[in-house]
């Protein structure tokens, strides 16, 4: 393609590499970083962190080997507003959220867009490893030819509107590739590692993030086994995802898993490890990315969470959303994790899940 791009960079080698890519395609690009982090509370240095102070200093040099513009945009009080008040808010209702699809919908496709379009730029550009493509009159999303760095699953949310204006420059090349190209192209970035944790978050401890930033998440409860006898205390739900293990501290013959939690209650349930297992999957906040709705019974492969495979099922229309039912029992699925939705490797919807049996 030719034309304006908007490339949100995020210091990291793969948004570098998409700006690359697209400036040898004979766009014209502008690369654009976020400042996100409220003022005063960036991480410290040699935290990998994409919207950290480095990461801004990297981008900027990325931009200058490849002459092109690069602006920082101040986006705090969106980000605040649309990505770390819900993710705070859905763990204080004993939820697990994933700020990463939340941050994709409001702030790059969104707020970013809206930037974008008043440069004149005909879309945004990242680093995501996904594929696009038009077909059936709809935009589809279809997971990256390198599965192991697939990212689908975190865009299942983008509106058709939001994808007309997309771009994923990366989704037919492998990691390696990418690599190698930064190398080629002497980035300033072509050995910086990956950045695993939650952007705001870059230390990785998300309870001592809540306990520091939200006080209030501090409130004392009960462990209850499954026949809900009280058999410890936890210091607040905000603190616990389903699955979980670490921090239960109790004296239990064999090791206890977080099975359950229960807001209204303030109380967490746990099981053995055989009692995290579910068959059935309930999914609400539904977008239909793919299909552009679900009238019948439909046999789709379901990802649960972001570092799974998808697994196959049955899923079916329920009241506002999807039932779906897997032909083997999933381990901890977690209310206001993402549940996304593959027919091959096209996403054909995904949603937020909201119980599961």
């Amino acid at each position: 393609m030719s034309g304006r791009v908007l490339v949100a960079m995020s210091g990291g080698v793969d948004s570098s590499v998409a700006a690359a890519l697209l400036k040898e395609a004979g766009c014209e690009v502008i690369g654009a970083t976020m400042q996100v982090w409220p003022q005063g509370d960036e991480p410290a240095a040699g935290l990998r962190s994409c919207c950290s102070l480095e990461a801004v200093e990297d981008a900027r040099r990325v931009a200058a080997r490849l002459g092109i513009r690069h602006y920082l945009l101040n986006f705090r009080e969106e980000f605040r507003q649309r990505v770390i008040t819900p993710f705070i808010h859905s763990y204080l209702s004993g939820q697990t959220p994933n700020p990463c699809i939340l941050c994709n919908k409001e702030i790059k496709f969104e707020a970013l867009l809206r930037k974008a379009l008043a440069l004149e730029c005909e879309c945004v550009a990242t680093g995501h490893y996904a594929r696009l493509k038009f077909e059936e009159g709809r935009w589809q999303i279809y997971a990256a030819r390198d599965l192991t760095k697939d990212q689908s699953y975190v865009l299942y949310s983008l509106s058709q509107e939001q994808l007309a204006h997309a771009l994923f420059p990366l989704g037919e090349r492998t990691k390696s590739e990418i690599r190698s190209l930064a190398a080629a192209l002497d980035l300033p970035v072509a050995d910086k590692p990956d950045s695993q944790q939650i952007c705001f978050i870059p230390e990785g401890d998300t309870s001592a993030y809540l306990a520091r930033s939200v006080p209030e998440s501090r409130r004392p409860g009960a462990i209850l086994s499954l026949h809900g006898e009280k058999i410890g205390d936890h210091p607040g739900i905000a603190f616990y995802t389903v699955g979980q293990r670490r921090g239960l501290r109790l004296a239990c013959k064999e090791p206890q898993y977080v099975s359950s939690i229960d807001p209204a209650e303030n109380t967490i349930v746990v099981a053995s490890e055989e009692g995290l297992y579910r068959r059935r999957v309930y999914v609400g906040k539904m977008n239909f990315v793919g299909l552009g709705g679900l009238q019948e019974s439909k046999r789709l492969a379901g990802k649960l969470r972001y570092t799974m495979a998808p697994q196959p099922c049955l899923a079916e229309p329920f009241e506002e959303g999807v039932a779906a039912t897997f032909e083997q029992p999933q381990r901890a699925p977690a209310p206001g994790q993402a549940a996304v939705f593959y027919d091959g490797e096209r996403i054909a919807f995904g949603g937020v899940i909201e119980s599961a049996e």
